[in-house]
């Protein structure tokens, strides 16, 4: 499926920052980055975004990525959003534990940016 709205909620505003120019390098997709993952969930809750796809970070202060996204499929209007865990974690019980909770997909952070646009290029493009 192509992806015209991202969302992308990590506290790391440069990690924010790398992934807004990767993807305008492969796509005209329109891109938010919140750092605040309680923020994040009140904006989506208010209907102030509308996201057909988020980005999630999972090591964030306040709230995790992983408490967020069981937030996240407890609520009705939100639950069908896809969400794709976007995490510096490469540990497999962890990825197994998000996509037992509903993520959508798990992708471990690259280390360069052409792998960044690479993967950004799957969820923007035909």
């Amino acid at each position: 499926m192509i992806y015209t709205n991202i969302l992308q909620i990590d506290d790391d505003s440069d990690d924010c920052e790398l992934f807004m120019e990767a993807l305008q390098a492969v796509s005209s997709a329109v891109y938010m980055g919140i750092n605040d993952p309680v923020e994040a969930l009140s904006k989506l809750n208010a209907k102030d975004i509308n996201p057909d796809i988020i980005f999630l970070d999972l090591n964030m202060p306040v709230m995790s990525g992983i408490e967020l996204l069981v937030e996240l499929k407890k609520q009705k209007q939100l639950k069908d959003i896809p969400v794709v865990i976007f995490s510096t974690s490469q540990l497999e019980e962890i990825e197994r534990a998000t996509k037992d909770l509903g993520a959508h997909d798990y992708i471990s952070k690259p280390n360069n940016f052409n792998e960044l646009k690479a993967i950004l290029r799957k969820y923007t493009q035909e």
